[in-house]
């Protein structure tokens, strides 16, 4: 009877997980990404459209409306965003709609539908311009979408304004979000109230990146960059943050809860990890961009929300396509890139569910059971570079010997033993014992010494296994 029990309980779990496995991107949130143009050496417009394409892209955000670049994305099937610059929002605001109207008329109507607009930001971070159109931004809005309504397309083009996350007096705890004082009536409860007239979304741009280079003596790097770590305990509604990301944006809907806006969604027009920067920008390194963006692509693919919003699949545009010469600033501002101009890969990531996928990974049934439906990516576990040799050794040592993780290959003679450095011997330990057990969550610990990346560590003719 307990045999016969055992085996029943064996063939649930295996149905279960294959519906797990079946269901699992219902839900899942989309990546885009900014296409800027602040650059002298970048392929024309169709060429970027040819590379979008093959890397199974289907969301873009512009900066401009530039004819070429609309006319390129015509029959792509990639679905654009659109920008009314802030130098133009006082022309916009103005007491009638003869501007909009004609922008609408120059800007929208000869592309769309060909080319699949579906949403127009209007101005870009307001709050922030040193020229202070603030006053203008909400008069604009609403203008541009009036021109929409009187050219029968408003039905299919989304208005908002992408908003910095210092647009916050307040976003630690996350619960505590609020926005400054002196925006809340002018502007931030008008534009929520357009929002939600008008079924859009409101635009954020986040950047831990930025929170993690100015804090380093108080966030951990692995808390910003989606690794496993212990997390952040929010002491207002108890809720556990695993990333400085979703801690941010979830300090944005507390902020509109503040004012009674619980139902306005959200998309994240901007988001990224600079891949080179300047001595004093702490954590700028494309190892650190590859783990953000490529971590920050699975949470977003695999389905689900925030802590406070689980049931909001997260939308993201990622910044940028391109390595952008010609930005001024610190160094960081120029390597933002997934692609260099000449579109060779800055680092590899997936960008797409099919990327995740790889192979299907085995769920210990115990985490099966106590899991939603929901199915994790490819992943490998890789030892730190800032991490002693002594706690490598000790890693290595308990891995290969109580861990029970397969180690012949870097034993001499194996395929593996070259190159013969500890770093990577210890990588190799640590993710064949994260593969054996399942890639659960603190599988790929090893006292701080190691952390989760999404892309397959190779080198030479050796290759990291990936488990059952």
């Amino acid at each position: 009877m307990e045999i016969l029990h055992i085996h029943f309980l064996s063939v649930f779990l295996f149905l279960f997980s294959s519906i797990c496995i079946q269901s699992v991107f219902s839900d899942s949130g989309s990546i885009g990404i900014n296409y800027g143009r602040v650059a002298d050496n970048l392929p024309s417009p169709p060429q970027v459209v040819q590379l979008l394409k093959t890397q199974g892209i289907t969301k873009v955000k512009l900066y401009d409306t530039d004819s070429t670049v609309l006319n390129a994305f015509s029959g792509s099937g990639i679905s654009v965003t659109v920008a009314l610059p802030n130098e133009q929002l006082s022309a916009a605001a103005a007491a009638n709609t003869s501007f909009t109207d004609s922008w609408v008329q120059s800007n929208i109507l000869p592309y769309h539908p060909n080319t699949k607009i579906e949403a127009i930001a209007v101005g870009n971070e307001v709050f922030v311009d040193p020229k202070n159109t603030t006053p203008f931004l909400v008069p604009a809005m609403k203008n541009v979408y009036a021109s929409l309504v009187k050219y029968g397309v408003a039905s299919s083009i989304k208005i908002s304004s992408p908003v910095a996350l210092s647009a916050l007096q307040s976003s630690y705890p996350s619960s505590s979000g609020s926005f400054k004082p002196d925006l809340i009536e002018p502007v931030i409860k008008p534009m929520l109230n357009f929002l939600k007239e008008t079924g859009s979304y409101l635009m954020v741009n986040a950047y831990p990146f930025f929170a993690y280079s100015a804090n380093t003596d108080t966030i951990s790097l692995d808390y910003a960059l989606f690794r496993n770590n212990s997390g952040s305990k929010d002491a207002n509604n108890g809720l556990l943050y695993k990333s400085l990301f979703e801690a941010q944006i979830d300090a944005v809907y507390a902020a509109m809860a503040a004012l009674g806006f619980n139902d306005v969604k959200m998309v994240v027009t901007e988001t990224g990890w600079p891949s080179k920067g300047d001595e004093n920008e702490v954590g700028s390194s494309a190892e650190n961009a590859a783990a953000y963006n490529g971590n920050l692509v699975r949470r977003v693919l695999t389905g689900g929300g925030t802590p406070l919003r689980p049931d909001e699949p997260l939308n993201v545009y990622l910044f940028a396509l391109f390595n952008e010469n010609q930005k001024p600033g610190p160094t960081s501002e120029r390597n933002y890139g997934l692609f260099y101009p000449n579109q060779q890969k800055v680092y590899e990531i997936p960008l797409t569910v099919e990327g995740l996928k790889g192979a299907s990974p085995t769920m210990d049934e115990t985490e099966v059971m106590a899991q939603p439906p929901r199915k994790l990516g490819q992943t490998w576990c890789v030892a730190s570079e800032k991490a002693g040799e002594e706690k490598l050794q000790k890693g290595i040592e308990y891995a290969c010997g109580e861990g029970g993780a397969d180690c012949r290959a870097i034993q001499p003679g194996g395929t593996c033993y070259n190159p013969s450095t500890l770093h990577f011997h210890a990588s190799y330990a640590f993710n064949s014992f994260y593969q054996k057990n399942f890639r659960q969550s603190g599988a790929c610990d090893f006292g701080g010494a190691a952390y989760v990346v999404t892309h397959p560590p190779r080198l030479g003719s050796c290759e990291f296994p990936t488990g059952n």
